[in-house]
């Protein structure tokens, strides 16, 4: 007997997102963080550890699609966790301390184990195509968002 597998669509694809955000909410849990505080967090980090606080709430807002007040009260949850600080050199900006890097690593690490079995046995090739699709759809998604803004 063989089976089908099913098309992509919305569907498939908002499944496979919100079982793999379960699975890692599962891990930021243990930590004592949320996803949007792990987003943000990993923003900074990108950024070299350290930000300006108008380009990281537009970065994560960006991310999450959530509104510009929702990341400040983050950035703001962050800080009075001391996982992040106001940078005394520019206090426009954040960075990370020492606390908030040994989190992002034990966090990152973990999901990155979770990664690895979730995404076992998919070979090269099928994650460049679902990375072009689901690319092409991010695309499109937010060109409809910018118009309707």
């Amino acid at each position: 007997m063989t089976t089908t597998a099913p098309r992509a669509d919305g569907r498939v694809v908002a499944l496979a997102h919100h079982a793999a955000r379960a699975r890692l909410e599962s891990v930021l849990t243990r930590h004592g963080i949320t996803f949007h505080q792990s987003v943000t967090l990993r923003a900074v980090v990108a950024a070299g550890g350290s930000a300006g606080r108008d380009e990281l709430v537009d970065d994560v807002v960006g991310s999450l699609k959530t509104e510009a007040s929702v990341v400040a009260g983050v950035i703001g949850e962050l800080t009075s966790a001391k996982l992040l600080e106001a940078d005394p050199a520019d206090p426009k900006r954040v960075r990370l301390t020492d606390s908030g890097r040994e989190l992002y690593e034990a966090t990152s690490a973990e999901s990155a184990e979770v990664t690895a079995r979730l995404y076992a046995g998919l070979t090269d090739e099928e994650l460049e195509v679902t990375g072009r699709v689901l690319t092409l759809i991010t695309e499109r998604a937010n060109a409809e968002l910018a118009a309707d803004a």
